[in-house]
């Protein structure tokens, strides 16, 4: 019979493509997910029943148990932006993070991959980076053969990142940009995938690996790249990080009372964590202590902001046809 992972968050961004490698090495893929009905998408990732999307709650014992039950191995994505709620940084990446590793631990399960994070540290100013790092050591308590990756931001089809700056260039001259000075190392989102399939095989050695492009720009660098991508032309606009906070405590209130209702375009912890680089540390293992060479930038960003131009997948045509007009 061939093996078992369950990934934990495995329809999410990273997880996806976790999920779909695995399932072309042949293994049987577990999707754990708090709505296996919007994650139907990863069955055709492999043959009939080879992919299954499975209800799970990472917040509950019993519920993390019943999808690790009869694993070989497992992987935990799941991370969250919420500061606050019954799935907020604490309950989520230090407590859920501990209940995966511990009943990993107890069920048996020979390898353990954790998506952690560049930054994870329990002296940061930001929350998110302090349960970063306590999920870390919590996950090395119990599986302290696991393999944890520190990614930089990551970037594919899917990100939350470049999607989200180019949208935003649609709706004016001008784009504000906190922490425009601050540097980056993004990463390809299957980068991330083929390394967390080597700590799930046994290829790679455990530890800790941080997990950067070949590109490390600043903040405002990166935007300036996307821009020239898309074909528009914005005024890029760096918010003190004072007024940011500000803004942020506003934010944070309002989605407060409003249940909700009214999304955080930037939180006071988002804040905190711009402060910092977001780069590979000196000395750190990473993509080169597992024989890939990541993906640039310049490589894989046209292929999927090519939507954003002004005239979308024609404005290559259009640029053609004004290039023959000049000749």
């Amino acid at each position: 019979m061939s093996k078992l992972v369950t990934i934990y968050g495995g329809s999410g961004f990273v997880g996806r493509y976790i999920a779909r490698r695995m399932a072309k090495l042949g293994w049987r893929v577990r999707v754990a997910v708090r709505r296996p009905n919007e994650a139907i998408f990863v069955r055709p990732y492999g043959v009939v029943g080879q992919v299954e999307p499975v209800l799970c709650n990472i917040r509950n014992d019993e519920s993390v148990r019943k999808v690790m039950q009869g694993a070989d191995a497992v992987v935990n994505c799941v991370g969250t932006f919420d500061a606050k709620g019954k799935n907020n940084f604490g309950a989520v990446q230090n407590e859920g993070a501990e209940r995966v590793a511990r009943i990993a631990a107890e069920e048996g399960v020979a390898r353990m991959v954790h998506i952690s994070a560049i930054g994870a540290d329990l002296n940061s100013t930001s929350v998110y980076a302090q349960t970063k790092a306590q999920g870390e050591e919590a996950v090395l308590k119990h599986m302290p053969n696991a393999m944890i990756l520190r990614p930089s931001v990551i970037f594919g089809p899917e990100d939350q990142f470049f999607n989200r700056f180019a949208g935003m260039s649609r709706m004016g001259p001008v784009l504000p940009l906190v922490g425009a000075e601050t540097k980056f190392q993004p990463v390809y989102v299957d980068d991330v995938a083929r390394a967390a399939v080597m700590g799930v095989t046994g290829e790679a050695a455990p530890g800790i690996y941080e997990l950067g492009g070949p590109d490390v720009d600043t903040f405002r660098e990166l935007i300036k790249q996307m821009l020239d991508i898309i074909r528009r032309r914005r005024f890029l606009v760096n918010i003190p990080f004072g007024v940011a906070s500000g803004m942020g405590s506003v934010f944070d209130t309002l989605k407060r009372l409003t249940g909700g209702l009214i999304p955080a375009q930037i939180t006071r912890d988002q804040v905190e964590s711009l402060k910092q680089d977001n780069v590979v540390s000196d000395g750190a293992k990473g993509f080169a202590d597992l024989g890939i060479t990541p993906a640039s930038l310049e490589a894989v960003l046209p292929e999927y902001l090519w939507r954003f131009r002004p005239t979308g997948q024609y404005d290559a045509i259009k640029e053609s046809a004004d290039h023959l007009k000049t000749e």
